[in-house]
């Protein structure tokens, strides 16, 4: 399936100068977003999982839907204030400022294979951030997987040669 024509470019979201690739429209047919969840599984191969790790928001959405399919467990990656409680966080620069990512400390544990899914990969320090997470935790980065991948934005270079996987690259 061409997943290309289910996602629409925002000019100037969220703010100037931004190009905002919106998933609204995928999420919306019901045949794209099984058809997306599926080749997302896929990418992983028979790869065994034991956590799904999806960020704030967006991750969200296809982060338990995979968690479900690979019979695996769903650990939410929160933005500041919103998790109850004791947690780990991690500062880190995104395209147009910076922010902090949260974690459970008992989200994971030691040895765990960990795949870490949002729905685009741009500068990297979002997916590099919750990288450091699990790995204070103890948990084996297995694979990244993205909906999408801005590959000029060189991403990857901040993973340290970790697998990355994508189902749409502009």
């Amino acid at each position: 399936m061409d997943f290309t024509k289910y996602i629409r470019d925002v000019q100037d979201f969220p703010e100037a100068g931004i190009l905002f690739k919106d998933i609204t429209p995928l999420l919306q047919d019901a045949h794209a977003l099984n058809t997306a969840a599926n080749a997302l599984v896929d990418l992983l191969g028979n790869t065994p999982i034991d956590k799904v790790l999806g960020m704030e928001s967006r991750g969200f959405i296809f982060g338990p839907l995979l968690a479900s399919k690979l019979n695996a467990g769903f650990v939410p990656v929160r933005k500041p204030g919103k998790l109850p409680r004791t947690k780990i966080s991690e500062k880190f620069s995104l395209e147009y400022g910076t922010d902090i990512l949260e974690i459970h400390t008992d989200a994971i544990k030691k040895g765990e294979r960990i795949l870490i899914h949002d729905d685009v990969l741009a500068t990297g320090g979002t997916a590099k951030a919750v990288a450091k997470l699990v790995e204070r935790l103890g948990g084996e980065i297995v694979q990244f997987n993205f909906l999408i991948e801005l590959s000029f934005l060189k991403g990857r270079k901040q993973l340290n040669g970790k697998k990355v996987k994508s189902l749409i690259t502009y």
